[in-house]
């Protein structure tokens, strides 16, 4: 009782009192009593026909229309593909509230589905995420999801294939709202663009998503439909022959192919999919660099340049069978495996190296040009599997639980062989590192979801994950086994949790709030082949993670909206492995064992507004405070013995202090015409970080350098879109990302302009589909990105990075029938992440 009156007590500490009544209601599929999200709920004036208002459903189909004046009106309850079903409605009294229960939609004619498709609103706006219609973007037809996610208004990528939400790099990615735990790029980037319904940006996750990830969460919603029957669709993608060749050994190849096929019934749905992708990206790398040796008054000088190129392949198989006995009880099993390989070649000429001293003169010791091939091959094999159990109670409560486990084989070598130049037969030096890391991932979830308030529905929910992760490094030179670079590492990491959130809709507001407890114990062991015992490192915490959310409806047209919520960005094996491991000739990479994980801070407040036409407008305030922020910096490598090494850098990732971000979102739909419509999003930011680099060198000695950086970051996305006729269009691209600020440098503008065209055949079952990316035709400096890094009078480094442009390709997709989607995948929890 006491817990009722408070809970009361908290939400009518944002509620002010309506005598205007509330009409809500749940919308439903008739054939098996599926909730469908998205549908339109609309109320008229039963006297002359004329619209009062409308509104979308949400996940589980409900629905609610506040702030209604007394009177007779009709509601119209209609989903794309459906028929529409009219229900009367008498408002007799004010304050009154009114409930429809379920209004069941039967299916209706699937031609006229196509064509209200094609007029869908870019972006639907809720009180807690923005849900971005994937279908707007035609350039990402037989790509993956980055090629989705890119064009969001918070979202870029820069050259090296990053993903960032408003300007971070740690998010979270769902997959029809299961969470999971692998690298959040490698996560999206196998998924077919093809198999997307709608991405949902939530930029402050509430106390029910597990915290992790500060630039909050990509939830992937994949297409589904409620049909009975078989649905089976074919892509074949082709790459056409570079055009730029930019003197690589070997030609870039871009093909694949990806199935899914799905048979439903009205208790079984079985989905079986398989994808072979290659997707190579060739380019070259321009590098200059210079290490300051103070002392023995001595400068050191290494230019390069030479090809950069990536092969990536992935091919897997996925099956799941869903089993609903009743409209009650649904059981759903799930499996995958799959391979994963992504080789980077840098193959790269050192020329005119030379060291002078003093440091200021041009008094040279030595002059040398070398050729150093450098060869980084990653492996990924998934094997995972997946049980998910729901039960719906008589008083529309659920209780829902699921179970995941995961293995994962991580590894492959890097090889890096500095030979001569012209004559790459003399050998000066080869060195051969790899490793073996098997990973183990458990999670298991449970969750209830209950109404015992007459003003919101209560979330309650407990996880449990496991994470052991353990690698063998073995490192040559010469064929001779190096032990004092050769480790072995292990990684135990266990998280309790439980969360309680409370949501509900009174009038002209929707809110939401929560608290997630969360403690987790991880231990991380590493020891040298030259040692006997190994060293453990514990990091433990209990933290709370709150979250609340708030949104009032002005009116018909226009929305305000805040948000609170806290979340963490954990640490990878990757990252706290302390021992070097030779990335180039140049750079030797290693981690931290005493990482600790950011801890956020995030705020907002925007406004939602629709304009005529099908015009609209949205932005977005907020405010990001991340502690112990991890960074990868570089510092001056040194010997054993504490001298400094002079033609290697040393780039380490580790906590370097604190960051504020202070931003402002904004985005736009504008239809000048019928037949034209535009999509622009843009980010800008100011983002300081500040603190310091201490580095612990096993040579005893720590080093701490000083953070301060401070910049103003922009980007923009754009989509403009022309419709030729109803099964053929144009549209073109634009992918922008400012200069940027780092702990020790800067990262240089990265842009890319697009156009596809595409067309329609055979009653819209075969659809074609042209791209032309990263235009440049020589003139823009499409696809090509600057790094610099420095300390005075210690380093500067900088390297210019030129990616393949002017790429065309073309996307045949054919479906077989006319059903929808209605397959489910599990996804990698785990493994990706670290890969």
């Amino acid at each position: 009782m006491k817990l009722k009156i408070l809970l009361s007590l908290f939400v009518l500490c944002f509620l002010g009192q309506n005598a205007a009544a509330q009409i809500t209601g749940k919308i439903t599929d008739v054939g098996n009593g599926l909730a469908l999200e998205y549908a339109t709920a609309a109320l008229y004036k039963k006297k002359d026909s004329s619209l009062v208002t409308g509104v979308i459903t949400e996940l589980n189909g409900s629905f609610v229309i506040p702030n209604v004046k007394a009177g007779i009106y009709f509601l119209e309850a209609s989903f794309l593909g459906y028929t529409t079903k009219r229900v009367d409605v008498i408002v007799s009294k004010k304050g009154a509230s009114i409930d429809l229960g379920t209004i069941q939609l039967s299916l209706g004619n699937q031609l006229n589905e196509v064509v209200v498709q094609a007029e869908r609103v870019a972006v639907v706006h809720k009180i807690d995420r923005q849900v971005f219609d994937t279908k707007k973007y035609q350039s990402s037809e037989g790509g993956s999801a980055v090629d989705v996610v890119k064009n969001l208004p918070s979202v870029t990528v820069d050259g090296q294939g990053e993903i960032s939400v408003r300007g971070s790099q740690g998010f979270s990615v769902l997959v029809n709202g299961k969470p999971t735990q692998g690298d959040a790029s490698a996560i999206l980037a196998q998924l077919p663009a093809n198999a997307l319904e709608s991405v949902e940006l939530i930029t402050a996750p509430s106390a029910k998503y597990d915290p992790e990830g500060k630039g909050g969460i990509l939830n992937i919603i994949t297409k589904k439909g409620a049909t009975n029957g078989t649905y089976a669709q074919v892509n074949v993608r082709g790459g056409f022959p570079s055009i730029e060749e930019y003197d690589t050994k070997e030609a870039a190849q871009r093909y694949g192919i990806d199935a899914t096929l799905n048979k439903r019934t009205d208790k079984w749905n079985f989905s079986l999919g398989a994808s072979y992708q290659r997707n190579d990206k060739t380019g070259r790398r321009e590098g200059d660099m210079f290490i300051v040796n103070q002392a023995e008054n001595k400068t050191t000088f290494l230019p390069s340049d030479g090809e950069r190129s990536f092969d990536e392949i992935s091919y897997n198989g996925r099956f799941n069978v869903d089993y609903t006995p009743n409209k009650r009880d649904s059981y759903s099993v799930g499996f995958f495996a799959g391979k994963h390989t992504k080789d980077r070649l840098a193959d790269i000429v050192y020329y005119d190296n030379h060291a002078v001293s003093p440091s200021n003169s041009d008094n040279r010791l030595y002059t040398f040009t070398y050729y150093n091939h450098n060869l980084r091959i990653r492996k990924g094999d998934f094997a995972l599997g997946s049980f998910d159990y729901e039960h719906k109670f008589d008083d529309d409560s659920n209780l829902f639980a699921s179970f995941l486990y995961e293995y994962t084989f991580l590894g492959g070598p890097t090889v890096n062989d500095n030979l001569g130049n012209p004559d790459n037969t003399i050998i000066y030096q080869q060195e051969y590192n790899t490793n073996d890391n098997p990973l183990y991932g458990t999670r298991v979830n449970l969750d209830y979801k209950f109404k015992p308030f007459s003003f919101g529905t209560l979330e309650l929910g407990y996880q449990f994950r496991n994470l052991d992760h353990t690698g063998e490094f073995v490192y040559q030179r010469d064929g001779i086994l190096v032990p004092e670079f050769s480790s072995d590492v292990s990684l135990d990491r266990t998280i309790h949790s439980g969360y309680t959130q409370l949501t509900g809709a009174k009038n002209k507001w929707n809110y939401a709030a929560g608290v997630r407890l969360e403690s987790m114990d991880r231990e991380y062991t590493e020891s040298l082949k030259s040692e006997t015992s190994p060293d453990t490192y514990t990091y433990d915490f209990v933290k709370l993670f709150p979250s609340a959310s708030l949104q009032y409806k002005l009116s018909d047209k226009t929305k305000l909206k805040t948000a609170y919520s806290k979340r963490v960005e954990r640490t990878t094996t990757l990252k706290m492995n302390s021992f070097a491991e030779r990335e180039h000739s140049e750079v030797f990479e290693q981690g931290d064992n005493k990482l600790e994980p950011e801890f956020i801070d995030l705020v907002e407040v925007g406004i939602t507004q629709k304009l005529k036409g099908g015009n609209s407008f949205f932005a977005t305030a907020y405010y990001r405070h991340v502690e112990n922020v991890i960074n990868r910096v570089n510092v001056l490598a040194y010997q054993e013995n504490g001298a400094v090494i002079d033609t290697i850098i040393n780039r380490v990732f580790s906590n370097v202090g604190k960051s504020d971000s202070y931003g402002l979102e904004v985005g736009a739909t504008i239809k000048p015409i019928k037949n034209w419509s535009n999509f622009i999003g843009a980010n800008v930011y100011s983002y300081n970080i500040k603190g310091a680099l201490n580095f612990n060198h096993r040579d005893g000695i720590a080093r701490t350098y000083g953070i301060n950086s401070k910049a103003t970051i922009y980007s923009i996305n754009l989509n403009s879109t022309y419709n030729f006729w109803q099964n053929a269009s144009a549209q073109f691209s634009f992918n922008y990302l400012s200069d940027r600020n780092t702990a020790m440098g800067e990262d240089s503008r990265f842009y890319s302009p697009n156009l596809t065209f595409r067309k329609s055949f055979l009653d819209n079952k075969l659809t074609a589909t042209l791209q032309w990316q990263n235009i440049d035709m020589g003139l823009l400096n499409t696809n090509e990105q600057r790094i610099t890094t420095s300390r005075p009078d210690q380093f500067y480094t900088t390297t210019n990075y030129k990616y393949e442009v002017d790429m065309v390709s073309l996307n045949l997709s054919y479906t077989f029938n006319a059903n929808k989607n209605k397959s489910k995948f599990i996804d990698s929890e785990f493994g990706k992440r670290e890969f």
